[in-house]
Parts: C-alpha cells; structure tokens; sequence
C-alpha cells in the first residue's frame, strides 16, 4: 500500500513569492488559506489582506486554526483546505469503504478497460489464521479463469461485432466489453489504484472511520493518510482516534438485531420474515405519496410568490392535464446534459436492490442517494454475464464460484471480518438506496444509457420503470441519454 501527498491547495501570493525567491517553502500549505477565511466573518479588512496576513505568520495561522475548527467548533473551516492524494495498492475491497465519504472526489482504476495483472491484496487476517494456502489456491484459480474468460469473450464479442471490428479503431471498444465480463470471477481482493481529492474536515472524519474498521488493511490505510495530512495541514487535522461511538455501535446493533430476530422465530405468533428472492433483484419499498402533486406545488411555489398553502389549495384545482403541463413547462427546455430542476428534490423513493459487486462498484458513485449496505452473501447467488454463457464458459465459471465459497465459508469460520476478499465480483450484496427524484434522474441518464455497463443499465431500468408507476408525471423525462430526444420529440410535439 502506497498513500502519496499528490497535491494541495496554497496561496497564489505564497506560490509567486517562493519562485521570485522571496518566501520560505513552509508557506505553502493550504492552512493560510483557511485561516485568513476564518476571519472574514468578523474582520473588515479586505480578504487578500487577510490572506497577506496569514501567508506571513504561518504559525499563528495554525494555532488560530486550532483554536476555530477545534475550540470553537466552526469545522467548516477546513474544508477549505484541499488534499489530492494517490492511492496504490490497495484491495477492490478497501475502496469501498474509502468511498463511503460521499463529499470527496474519485477516480479509480476500471476493470472494465484495464487487462489486469493478477494482482492482489493478502490481508493480515488470513495469514494470521493459517488460511494464506487456501486462499492464495482459490485467487490463482481465479486469475486463471480471468485470463480464460477474456480470450474466449474476446473472440465472442470481435465476430458477434464484426462490423464494428472491421474498424480497427473500435478494438479497444470491443476488447473492453470482453474485459468488462471476465472480471465477474476475480476476487474483491484484486489490487487496485485512485486518485482522491478531499478537504481536511471530511479526510479527518475518513480517517477517523477507517481506524474503528475490523480490517486490517483499513486500519494501516488510516494511519497512512493520517502521515500524509499532517505533513502539510497539522492544525486542520487533529480527532483521528476512533471513539466508542465508531467502534462499538455497529457491532451493538448487529448483536442486538440477532437478539430480536431470534426472538421472533421462536414466536409461533409472529411469521418469519422472508428472505428476498433472487429474483427479486429491484423492489421499491416507499415513495413519497402524492408525489407529482409535491412536485407540481414545489414548482409553483419557487415561481409565483404564494405560500405553501395556497399553493397546496391551487393544486386542488387541477387536473391531471394541469399537473402535466407545469411539469413539462419545467423541463421543456432540457437537453440530455441538463439536471431537472431542484424542487424534484422534494419527493423521495426507497428501493432495494440485491446487485453484483460489479454493479455495486458504480451504484456507489451515485454518492448524493443514501445507501446502505448488508454484506455479501454467497446464499444471494452471483450474476453470470450473458457473454459466459453463450462463449459455453458457465460451467467453469460456477465450478471456480462453488470452490470460491467454500474457502469463503472457512474464512468466515475463523477471521469474519475478512472473509469477504475471497468472493468475486459476481457475488452479490443487498442494498437499500434512497433518492430523490432528482437524483433517480441523473442515474437514469447516466446509467440508463445504451453506453452503460449492462449490468447496472439492467437495474437503472428496473428502478425507473417502479418509480414511473407511482410518480409519472414527475419521471415522464427520466430515460438514458440515448433515448432523450426521442421521448422529449414524443411528449412536446408542436400542436397540429
């Protein structure tokens, strides 16, 4: 593993000075900066003086920031210092919880369009258990089917494309479908890289997190970034230790939520609750009621100066042609590239969803929806790619699936938290994702799209054909970028 300060904001003034020769290199750090925004609030100076002020006396600058962001609580204060950092060596693994702060930036390395390398992450936990053989047999095995899986996809997808293949500049294209595929049997354990950009207040509350994970790989990732923070912004980073509040509630409510499902089994009054079928792979369990009438009312209130309620009562008037029309009036100037407008935000679906890790490795970028997650389960199945089946691969593929389990189950026995590494991206996870309408939009058009990874576009087109049935007219536009034109065509057609 490999955490490297790539980049940070600074003060231009600093950064002039220090080429003219005129400044030390301790003023370039991004602290100035937040400590001469600290006091525009109760300073009538000009804020370039202010900035002067702070790049001159860089030590006052951190203990006024000590005192701001730490004493007086106003942490907003550091998130005007802003970290790039590098990220190597890492497991797929350990990226989903980096990327669990939704209010930084990433980029990660795709398996989608990289050929990888058999690469992978060998976490302290199995070794310490004795089960480095077992799992290190089962990763090779993989890899090898990988490599297995591309060759054969790879000449599937060039003579079901040959068209497309006639161009020579589609062969990335058309390799990366194959690729795309082949990586559903590799580990969560295959190593990988990002590129983060994050600010100090919410790297903190990264950091802070990682430190209470039961992974060891977390917990040492942690401490790194914490090195790499503190070498350049000391006073915006300080409450890294985990507290009781991080270490223990998730471990209380998962013991407590085993207490009272035992209980309820045992209650011959009470029926067990049932499972989610596999093939239950969307559900929409709540939508706000009366959806297109808040969105309707939310609209006219932003536009006509009247409160709430006479907005509500003007509702009351309209039919349904009525309601349509100020939806449409809303969005009929949109392209495919435009956001709905923000009164969308109003209504709310929940949806579960039972997804492949692959999938889920893109549904977790949508990071202004609310997601929570369950573990992934072996017993929820994998997702095969259509693609294995028809190059006749299944077999293999399920036989490396049903030896992977197996070791998942050892490991499961002996180092629970770490168990996961060893399941590939075919193995499944329950998710329950809240959004708004807003936010289902931009899934729609990004994950909806023909250009979209088909496993996700699968789900993306399940959940919009849900929400449709309780919010029409509020979702009368949420479709791929693909389709865009032609359904915006077919609901403004000039009047005859």
């Amino acid at each position: 593993m490999q955490i490297i300060l790539a980049g940070y904001n600074v003060d231009s003034g600093a950064l002039s000075d220090f080429y003219a020769g005129q400044g030390g290199g301790e003023r370039l750090t991004p602290e100035t900066i937040a400590a001469a925004y600290a006091r525009i609030s109760r300073d009538q100076r000009p804020v370039n003086e202010l900035r002067a002020l702070a790049r001159g006396e860089v030590e006052k600058a951190r203990k006024s920031n000590r005192n701001i962001v730490f004493t007086m609580g106003h942490s907003s204060i550091a998130e005007h210092a802003v970290l790039n950092i590098d990220v190597l060596g890492v497991s797929r693994l350990l990226v989903e919880e980096l990327e669990r702060s939704r209010l930084a930036s990433y980029t990660e390395k795709s398996q989608r369009y990289v050929l990888l390398e058999d690469d992978f992450v060998v976490p302290q936990e199995i070794r310490a258990a004795g089960l480095e053989a077992a799992f290190l047999g089962v990763i090779g095995e993989q890899n090898c089917l990988y490599h297995k899986l591309y060759a054969s996809l790879r000449t599937y997808v060039f003579e079901k494309n040959h068209d497309l293949a006639r161009d020579r500049s589609n062969c990335s294209l058309l390799e990366g479908w194959a690729k795309e595929d082949a990586r559903y049997v590799i580990a969560l354990a295959t190593e990988t890289q990002l590129g983060m950009t994050i600010n100090t207040r919410n790297l903190e509350a990264m950091i802070r997190r990682l430190a209470a994970s039961p992974l060891s790989e977390a917990r040492e990732c942690s401490r790194r970034l914490y090195e790499v923070a503190v070498s350049i912004a000391p006073s915006l980073v300080r409450y890294v230790e985990p507290t009781e509040y991080d270490l223990l509630t998730g471990r209380e409510l998962m013991e407590h939520t085993e207490r009272l499902r035992a209980k309820a089994k045992n209650d011959e009054e009470k029926e067990e609750i049932p499972s989610v079928r596999n093939d239950e792979e969307v559900a929409l369990t709540y939508a706000t009621p009366e959806a297109d009438d808040r969105v309707v009312a939310a609209l006219l209130y932003s536009s006509a100066g009247l409160s709430g309620r006479e907005c509500r009562k003007i509702i009351t008037k309209m039919d349904a042609r009525d309601k349509a029309e100020v939806i449409k009036t809303a969005c009929r100037h949109m392209h495919a590239y435009d956001s709905v407008r923000r009164e969308f935000e109003n209504v709310d679906l929940n949806f579960e969803l039972t997804v492949s890790a692959s999938c889920f490795a893109q549904l977790k970028r949508h990071r202004m929806a609310t997601i929570s997650c369950q573990d992934y389960n072996p017993a929820l199945g994998v997702t095969v790619p259509e693609a294995v089946r028809v190059a006749g691969m299944e077999r293999d593929f399920h036989e490396i699936v049903a030896r992977t389990d197996d070791v998942y189950n050892k490991l499961k026995e002996s180092t629970p938290a770490a168990a996961a590494y060893i399941l590939t991206n075919a193995h499944r996870r329950r998710v329950a994702m809240k959004v708004n309408a807003r936010e289902l939009y931009h899934i729609s058009r990004l994950r909806g799209d023909q250009h979209a990874q088909w496993d996700i576009r699968l789900v993306a087109a399940k959940m919009i054909t849900l929400a449709r049935e309780v919010m029409p007219l509020t979702l009368m536009l949420a479709t791929g970028k693909d389709d865009f034109q032609s359904l915006f065509d077919s609901l403004f057609q000039p009047v005859q």
